[in-house]
């Protein structure tokens, strides 16, 4: 007589003794590492850009004007001669200076007016009507006002960017704070005797990072871009400063018949811009819970 045969396991025990792969941050979040290489890149050229194959970016030789490119001259030349792959080269630094100066000053005011206008009742209209003030006025056009007050720098250009852009930080920094006061641990702590700024840095500030962050990152963008349209109007950092905008609104007289001039510096700035959304759009999704639980 034989024994009878043991039970199949159930669809459901099997399911729960395999464990899917983990995938890896990167390639779960491929826009991650799409854009943080991309403006890795872009930093590398900045950094190292004397061992890049340049020359003077401001050296003037009217004998090789307008150039197309060539072997010799890879981006071609400009209206003086200058040579255009060494000036989108170093025009790399002043877009990362300033997006990224503007990323960090912008955020650190707009999360100190942010905390204070969002936990402290009595100030939060009028700090609010002052941001709602300074919105109600498009960033490039804030930033024109400014510079008019000023004459051409990168520092001057990094303020200007920095308060135009300052109440986008505030403005998300107090609507995260209004959201959490009313947490039960932040009133519990209340009811504990805790004082605001232990409760401040200790419950509220760790909450407001991962948006804080996100935002930075469009920041970063946004000025880059600002930057280059101050620079192409005349009222960013000096014409003789290799950047993106300037070399963009010297090229723009020859564009009909030397559109290198303008291309290649607008490829650039495209490139990094896009970089910086890429991550930024990443760590949205990687930080925020809702969307980390749908992916």
């Amino acid at each position: 007589m034989t024994a009878p045969a043991a039970p199949l396991p159930l669809a459901d025990e099997i399911g729960a003794g395999v464990k899917p792969p983990k995938r890896s941050y990167l390639r779960k979040h491929p826009s991650v590492a799409i854009g943080g290489f991309l403006l890795l890149a872009m930093i590398f050229i900045a950094v190292f850009a004397p061992l890049l194959f340049t020359v003077d970016p401001t050296a003037i030789s009217t004998a090789r004007r307008t150039r197309v490119p060539s072997e010799l001259y890879w981006f071609g030349t400009d209206m003086l001669g200058r040579d255009i792959y060494s000036r989108v080269v170093y025009g790399a630094r002043v877009s990362l200076i300033v997006g990224f100066s503007v990323a960090i000053l912008a955020s650190i005011a707009g999360l100190a007016i942010g905390l204070f206008s969002g936990f402290v009742r009595w100030a939060d209209g009028i700090v609010m009507r002052v941001i709602d003030g300074m919105m109600s006025i498009p960033p490039i056009l804030l930033a024109i006002a400014l510079m008019a007050l000023t004459r051409g720098s990168v520092g001057n250009v990094i303020l200007a960017i920095t308060i135009a852009e300052i109440p986008r930080v505030a403005r998300l920094v107090r609507s995260v704070v209004l959201s959490l006061r009313e947490q039960p641990y932040v009133e519990a702590a209340i009811s504990n005797g805790a004082r605001v700024p232990r409760i401040i840095i200790k419950h509220i500030l760790p909450n407001t990072i991962a948006p804080m962050t996100v935002q930075a990152t469009y920041i970063c963008a946004s000025a880059m871009i600002i930057e280059a349209i101050l620079s192409f109007i005349g009222a960013g950092v000096p014409p003789a400063t290799p950047s993106w905008g300037n070399i963009m609104a010297e090229g723009r007289a020859l564009w009909q018949v030397r559109p290198h001039i303008v291309f290649f510096p607008a490829l650039f700035l495209s490139i990094t811009v896009l970089a910086v959304n890429l991550l930024g759009d990443g760590l949205r999704d990687s930080l925020d819970p809702r969307l980390a639980k749908s992916i």
